[in-house]
């Protein structure tokens, strides 16, 4: 799951998604933080039963709209989703002492989003400090923020040529990949071991530099093709993905034919070896304080290290790209 679609609120992954120009925020996830129910669903359906019965609630409970999320199981499933002004009101019908921090926290995520759209290179700035908070090697990051952008082009063109966000989107993704690789998504995350439920479960977190590379060529690639033959809808589209993916799959295999070894690795980009709630919570105050190193303008590697200190992890280099940490 992407960082653009998951946020952390201490050690809770809150998934979210930009939608009418606005974050909507899944409720159940929110929920489950609040009430610190075992049972988040249940407690979901009886806070629903309970908006729906009393006066001036009922307003808050109709604006509450379903959008397709990613599951734990990493499938797109519909999830109830609020917008800032519609949780704040779900909040208030949650008795929790984290009510208070969970609304500055939601105050704060939406003015960094307004910032990014005004600026787009605070975004950037923000994912290369989280990135280098984890870990993650100088040159890793750069490549992947420029999939990141490569990823936004091609998504824009389908936007525009009448592909539909979500389901379409996924089989046009799996297209490319299965044509770049060999595998989908789903079978490339299975094989680097990303089936657990974890924050941070992003493939393309956790790809080496040559997965980057030709999963970058292939979106590209798709991406020039869907113009020059301008593509219209998804069949259109799912050729030109078809076409994209093959050209970077067949520069794949004349690279395995010339080194013997394959692109595809097992390998991953965990960059803090501990496990559990106390890993996810050390993760999450290390981001923070990197946030917090933008804002300021301090040096990022000495607050990283500062915050790692204080969070008792050492933050150690990810796995499988080929370089040591210094």
């Amino acid at each position: 799951m992407s960082q653009a679609h998951i946020a952390v609120f201490q050690e809770s992954a809150i998934r979210r998604k930009w939608h009418q120009s606005a974050w909507w925020f899944s409720v159940i996830d929110v929920v489950g933080v609040l009430s610190a129910s075992t049972y988040p669903n249940r407690y979901w359906s009886d806070l629903k039963r309970k908006l729906t019965q009393e006066a001036g609630s009922i307003q808050a409970y109709e604006k509450i709209v379903r959008l397709k999320l990613r599951a734990p199981d990493g499938k797109e499933r519909e999830t109830d989703c609020a917008d800032t002004e519609t949780l704040l009101r779900v909040i208030q019908s949650i008795p929790s002492p984290k009510a208070e921090p969970f609304k500055r926290w939601l105050a704060q995520v939406g003015y960094e989003r307004i910032q990014e759209i005004e600026d787009p290179e605070r975004a950037s700035t923000r994912a290369r400090v989280l990135y280098e908070a984890k870990g993650y090697p100088k040159a890793w990051i750069e490549k992947r923020l420029r999939s990141v952008a490569i990823r936004g082009e091609l998504t824009d063109e389908w936007r525009q040529r009448g592909v539909q966000e979500g389901r379409e989107y996924a089989i046009l993704t799996a297209e490319i990949a299965r044509a770049t690789f060999g595998v989908t998504p789903g079978e490339h995350s299975a094989f680097k071991g990303l089936g657990a439920v974890k924050t941070g479960n992003n493939l393309r977190d956790h790809m080496t530099d040559l997965e980057l590379i030709f999963t970058m060529l292939g979106e590209a690639s798709t991406t020039e093709i869907a113009r020059r033959k301008n593509a219209q809808g998804f069949p259109a589209n799912r050729t030109s993905a078809n076409e994209g993916g093959t050209i970077a799959g067949d520069a794949r295999k004349a690279l395995e034919a010339q080194t013997g070894q394959p692109v595809v690795s097992a390998s991953n980009h965990f960059a803090l070896e501990a496990t559990g709630a106390g890993a996810n919570a050390a993760t999450a105050f290390i981001e923070i304080q990197a946030e917090a190193a933008v804002a300021k303008g301090r040096r990022q590697q000495t607050i990283r290290k500062r915050a790692a200190g204080k969070a008792g992890q050492k933050v150690a280099a990810p796995k499988g790209t080929g370089r040591k940490k210094k």
